[in-house]
């Protein structure tokens, strides 16, 4: 760092000269480049600075310090401050989303999907003395091969074992578990 006197300064614009037996000419110097002092420069002040060229070519003070005087911490600006909190308020964001959407998934589930039951039509009073009478153990000769209409179905037996063991058949309009029942091939 180099060691200079500040030779002037204006107090309502914020900048001043600093003389120094290291550099030929005054060195400019804006209250910027004091901005961790604990107070405000006062002519005569020995400074430490260094320099940095600026695009006019002329030299200007940065990083000054002004002996005798503490230095502060450097705060974080509001505007900093305000976008630390920002993120952070960012990040929660989806997190408490994505819980919302769980608890909603769990008590939509809860509340409609244990109701997804069949239940036979009411005309069917009997329907459990019934069904085992039809419906007959799936034999080992019949294998889901895509078939899923009556007209594919060689027998009754075979559109049993079909709506009882294939997918995506469509076969029971009704949906009271008896296959094919308008087909009157069987």
């Amino acid at each position: 760092m180099i060691k200079g006197r500040l030779k002037s300064w204006n107090e309502q614009k914020g900048f001043g000269f600093i003389s120094s037996e290291a550099i030929e000419h005054d060195v400019f110097v804006h209250i910027s480049a004091l901005k961790t002092m604990s107070r405000k420069p006062q002519l005569g002040d020995i400074i430490y600075f260094n320099t940095e060229q600026q695009a006019d070519g002329k030299i200007r003070a940065i990083n000054c310090e002004i002996e005798g005087v503490a230095v502060v911490e450097k705060r974080p600006s509001k505007r900093n401050h305000k976008y630390k909190n920002n993120k952070q308020a960012n990040t929660k964001f989806p997190l408490v989303t994505i819980v919302i959407l769980i608890v909603i998934g769990v008590f939509a589930y809860q509340k409609w999907g244990r109701n997804v039951s069949y239940t036979p039509p009411a005309n069917y009073k009997n329907f459990e003395a019934l069904v085992p009478s039809i419906i007959e153990e799936p034999s080992s000769n019949f294998v889901c091969d895509g078939r899923t209409h009556c007209s594919q179905m060689n027998s009754r037996e075979e559109a049993v074992f079909f709506i009882n063991n294939c997918p995506d058949t469509k076969m029971d309009g009704d949906r009271d578990g008896i296959p094919c029942e308008n087909d009157s091939r069987f």
